[in-house]
């Protein structure tokens, strides 16, 4: 089915930068609308406590924040669609044709905010046992391991506050790191140290998971002996970075070696005039949910002076 009606911005992904980006754009009186092919909020849905965000002294939860972004850009007009696109084509008339599985989209501007999915290990079992025992969010699975032990891969900021909220439900959180140092903030590694419940392994990585139905350990190798262990354990949760979700915008504007979109000229403007591209899928992005926020902001008000010109 073909939707007739030409948008002024379609914005792609209802994370924290697409969703300003939809606040700014519909407060302009744009004709604006959202695809987002989950839930609204990204990784801030998934995300227990945000104690970086300004004005929040206390923190804010994550799906909170997430629902009052959502609410606000629907208060000023910014239309929700459920829906994945698949496909993005630049007319001869400069309009941008969006597909999804049912529909075809018109709009003059497009802002690509998908953000970046959670990095996988790739090693033997993981994909298998994924929801068995094998996760990438802690806020989503943490109270099943109510009791249990868990392993935590990681050693950024992510790694730590996960493995921390962890310790609510968990008996034993054991961070494997591959280094011999965190890159985390110096506060939260000030607090993972000192939990009782969290525990560190150095210079380590995961080979393997075992299990058949549930995870039941993983293999441990130590990057400087080489030697492998059997490590017993309930749970696995990984927090080893992100990749882009670019795979809808290749070949449709340019990006670098890893995926990332490049848009780092004037107003955030892709290689393609009329794209924008704002948040975790732009090369640069500092990857923190104020500086989206502030990418979504700066997006849809390039967006706007291209429409005036």
């Amino acid at each position: 089915m073909i939707n007739q009606d030409v948008w002024d911005v379609l914005i792609i992904g209802g994370g924290g930068s697409g969703m300003t980006a939809a606040l700014y754009a519909s407060r302009a009186n744009l004709k604006t609308g959202l695809f987002e092919k989950l839930v609204p909020g990204g990784q801030i849905a998934v995300t227990d406590m945000v104690e970086n965000y300004p004005g929040f002294p206390e923190g804010v939860l994550g799906p909170d924040i997430a629902m009052k972004m959502q609410t606000q850009a629907e208060k000023y007009g910014t239309k929700f669609f459920y829906d994945e696109v698949l496909s993005i084509q630049k007319k001869e008339d400069k309009t941008f044709e969006l597909k999804t599985a049912s529909e075809s989209f018109f709009s003059k501007t497009i802002i690509l905010a998908m953000g970046a999915s959670f990095r996988m290990l790739n090693v033997p079992m993981e994909k298998e046992l994924t929801g068995k025992g094998v996760s990438y969010c802690a806020t989503c699975d943490g109270a099943f391991f109510k009791g249990k032990e868990v392993v935590v891969v990681g050693g950024g900021d992510s790694a730590l506050q996960e493995g921390i909220f962890l310790t609510r439900f968990a008996t034993q959180v054991t961070v494997v790191h591959r280094r011999d140092s965190l890159r985390a903030s110096p506060i939260l590694q000030d607090r993972a140290k000192t939990n009782p419940k969290i525990k560190f392994i150095w210079d380590t990585v995961v080979e393997k998971v075992v299990g058949k139905d549930k995870v039941e350990g993983v293999v441990l190798k130590n990057l400087k002996t080489q030697a492998t262990t059997d490590f017993k354990t309930d749970g696995l949760f990984v927090f080893v970075g992100h990749d882009p979700n670019s795979k809808l915008v290749r070949g449709v504007v340019n990006m670098n070696d890893h995926g990332y979109v490049l848009a780092n000229g004037e107003g955030l403007q892709t290689s393609v005039e009329g794209i924008f591209a704002a948040g975790e899928i732009r090369f640069g992005a500092v990857k923190q949910l104020v500086t989206a926020c502030g990418e979504g902001c700066e997006a849809a008000l390039s967006a706007q002076a291209y429409l005036e010109h």
